[in-house]
C-alpha cells in the first residue's frame, strides 16, 4: 500500500468515526427545534429561513425533516427515497380521515385535492395543468405511452439501450403484438461531450421512426442525455419524443415546455421524496386526442374531455397519496428547485472526487460533466468482477444503502440526495475505499 493511500485511508477512517457521531449530535439538538421540525410545512417555513441557504448547517436542518434511522446512510434515491415528515403527516392525516369515514360524502373532497396536486406539478415542471396526470408511478406512465400510440408494421420505435425495462422491454412486448420494429441506439461509454451522444441518435433516426424514447438520466449508467436537443431531432424526423424522467423528476430543474418533449414520466417516490403510489404523466396538449388510454373506468365520460386527466381513470386509488403530492411539491419549492439541483450535484461531485482520490484505479461509468449526468453515480472497483457482495457489505458493515449495477455497467450505484450530508459522503468514500 502506497504512503499516500495509507494517509488517505487514515483520514477517511477518522472521518468515519466523526460522521458516526453526527446523527447523535443532531439528536441532541435543542428539543424544541427537533419537535418543531416534525410538525408541518408551516413550522418548516419558520425554521429554514433562520439558517443560511447552502451552508452545511442548512442541509442538516433539511435532513432533520426525514425520519431516516440515525445508523443508516440512504444513498439509493434512484430507486426509493424517504419522505419528509410534512409529507408523511399529510398521508397519515388523510388516511386516518378516510378510514374513519369511507362514505362518498367524506371522500368527495379528494377530487379537489387531486386537482391541487395536478396544478402543483404543472407549476413545478413548467407545464399546463391539463397536460398533467397523477398516475401510479413511472412504470404506469410509461405503459400508457407504450400502449397508447397507434403504431403498425411500417413504423419504427427508436430506443436508447440504457433505458429502464419499462421503456425498453415493454416496447418489445408491444411490438410483438402490433408488428412494428424496435431499434436500439448505443452511445459511447463514459461520454465526454454531448455531441457524441447526439451523433449516435442522429445517425440512427430514419424516415420510419415514429417514436424516439429515452431516459433523461440512465439508471444503469448515470449518463444524462441532452434532452432538448434530442426532442428537436425527433421532431425534425416527425417522431414522437418521449422522456423517461425517473432520474430527473425532483432532482433537476425541469421546464417541460422548454424541453419540447411530447411526453415525460416520473415517480414521486424517488427524487421528489413524495408518497408511494403516485407518479407524473405529462402529455403535450397536441397529443391528448391521439393517445389511447390504457385504463378506462368510472369517470371516463368526464375525464375524456379534461385533457391528460383521461389517463387517470385508474379505479380505486390511494387518495391520500395523490393529495399529498401537493404537499410534496410545496416542500420541494420551499427549499427551491435550483437549490435542490445544486445540492444533488454538489453531493455527487464530492462523492466522485472522494472516490477518485481514495480508490486508485476506480472506473466511473457516470460522466464527470454536469450536463452529462445528474445525481446517479455508478462505478466499478479495480480487480472486482462481482460487486453484489460488496453492495451487501456496504449495508451490513457500514450502514450504507446503495444498489448493485450489472451487465455492461457492472459495479456499485450510490445516489445521494438532500437528506445526506457531506460527512456522510466522507463516510461512504471511506467505506468503499476499505472494500477496494
Amino acid at each position: 500500500m502506497s504512503g499516500s493511500r495509507r494517509r488517505f485511508l487514515g483520514q477517511m477512517t477518522a472521518a468515519v468515526a466523526a460522521s458516526a457521531g453526527l446523527p447523535r449530535a443532531l439528536a441532541a439538538a435543542p428539543e424544541t427545534r427537533r419537535r418543531e421540525s416534525r410538525e408541518s410545512l408551516e413550522d418548516l417555513r419558520r425554521i429554514l429561513p433562520q439558517v443560511r441557504v447552502r451552508d452545511e448547517a442548512y442541509w442538516r436542518v433539511v435532513r432533520e425533516q426525514f425520519a431516516v434511522r440515525d445508523d443508516l446512510v440512504m444513498m439509493n434515491a434512484a430507486n426509493l427515497c424517504p419522505s419528509p415528515r410534512p409529507v408523511q403527516q399529510r398521508v397519515f392525516e388523510l388516511t386516518r380521515d378516510v378510514d374513519g369515514d369511507v362514505s362518498f360524502q367524506n371522500r368527495g373532497k379528494f377530487g379537489g385535492l387531486a386537482t391541487a396536486s395536478r396544478e402543483a406539478l404543472a407549476r413545478l415542471m413548467g407545464a399546463d395543468a391539463d397536460e398533467v396526470a397523477v398516475v401510479r408511478n413511472t412504470s404506469s406512465a410509461n405503459a400508457t405511452l407504450v400502449n397508447g400510440l397507434d403504431l403498425g408494421p411500417d413504423d419504427e420505435v427508436l430506443l436508447w439501450d440504457q433505458n429502464h425495462p419499462t421503456n425498453n422491454v415493454a416496447w418489445d412486448v408491444r411490438a410483438a403484438r402490433s408488428g412494428f420494429s424496435v431499434r436500439r441506439v448505443s452511445t459511447p461509454p463514459a461520454p465526454t461531450t454531448a455531441e457524441a451522444l447526439l451523433g449516435a441518435f442522429a445517425e440512427a433516426l430514419s424516415p420510419r421512426t415514429r417514436v424516439l424514447s429515452f431516459s433523461h438520466v440512465s439508471n444503469v449508467s448515470g449518463v444524462g442525455l441532452p434532452a432538448a436537443e434530442l426532442c428537436a431531432l425527433a421532431h425534425e424526423s416527425g417522431a414522437f419524443a418521449m422522456i423517461d424522467g425517473a432520474q430527473t423528476f425532483g432532482a433537476l430543474q425541469i421546464d417541460l415546455h422548454a424541453l419540447g418533449c411530447d411526453a415525460y414520466t416520473g415517480s414521486a417516490h424517488k427524487w421528489l421524496v413524495g408518497p408511494k403510489e403516485a407518479g407524473l404523466l405529462y402529455v403535450r396538449r397536441a397529443w391528448h386526442e391521439a393517445l389511447w388510454p390504457t385504463h378506462v373506468g368510472v369517470g371516463w365520460e368526464g375525464a375524456v374531455q379534461a385533457g391528460a386527466r383521461k389517463f387517470e381513470v385508474l379505479g380505486q386509488r390511494d387518495d391520500a397519496a395523490v393529495a399529498a403530492v401537493e404537499t410534496t411539491v410545496a416542500f420541494h419549492e420551499m427549499i427551491g428547485p435550483a437549490e435542490v439541483e445544486m445540492r444533488v450535484r454538489q453531493l455527487a461531485a464530492a462523492l466522485r472526487g472522494g472516490l477518485r482520490e481514495g480508490v486508485p484505479g476506480i472506473r466511473f461509468h457516470t460522466p464527470e460533466a454536469a450536463e452529462l449526468s445528474g445525481g446517479v453515480v455508478i462505478f466499478s472497483l479495480p480487480g472486482v468482477t462481482a460487486h453484489r457482495p460488496l453492495f451487501e457489505r456496504l449495508y451490513e458493515e457500514y450502514g450504507i444503502a446503495g444498489a448493485p449495477a450489472s451487465g455492461a455497467f457492472e459495479g456499485l450505484r450510490l445516489c445521494p440526495h438532500i437528506y445526506n450530508t457531506l460527512d456522510q459522503i466522507e463516510h461512504a468514500v471511506a467505506a468503499v475505499a476499505s472494500l477496494a
